[in-house]
């Protein structure tokens, strides 16, 4: 692993490259097939460039994305750019307020440690939303024993 001031590896699927301003921050570029909310599982497993139903393909757009002063270029469906923004403006917020905390820690271990973070966050929301759909489902059962009795009392 390297930080963002050490130089990275010309076969690398991210590419370092010196942004117009004159500031610290750089460029990173995906690979084009690569998206960051879809991935053609086909593709994953097959190794086919094609898929097997002829779906049409989105339209792509190259999107200059910004996270803790950073520029990163993504390609994501058109239709799913505003969603793109909306994330990154939360990661974003997420990233500078970790970084807020420990000002000292490389912009990859930041990115880490959001990750980690936002992991925590999700897996705490999907339990507490299981607990709620059993509570839920129990309720219903409750309530459907209590129109029973009800109904055999009438």
């Amino acid at each position: 692993m390297t930080d963002n001031n050490s130089n990275a590896d010309q076969n690398s699927p991210l590419e370092n490259k010196k942004a117009a301003a004159p500031t610290d921050q750089t460029k990173r570029t995906l690979p084009q097939n690569v998206t960051p909310n879809k991935i053609n599982v086909e593709q994953a497993t097959t190794g086919s460039s094609t898929p097997a139903t002829k779906t049409p393909e989105p339209q792509m757009k190259k999107v200059d994305i910004a996270i803790a002063g950073i520029t990163y270029q993504i390609y994501c469906p058109i239709n799913e750019e505003q969603e793109l923004r909306s994330a990154v403006y939360y990661i974003n917020n997420f990233v500078l307020d970790i970084k807020r905390e420990a000002p000292n820690l490389s912009q990859e271990n930041l990115l880490v440690l959001c990750c980690l973070n936002l992991y925590e966050k999700i897996s705490a929301h999907e339990k507490t939303s299981d607990t709620h759909q059993n509570e839920s489902k129990q309720s219903e059962a409750l309530l459907s024993k209590i129109m029973q009795d009800a109904q055999s009392i009438l």
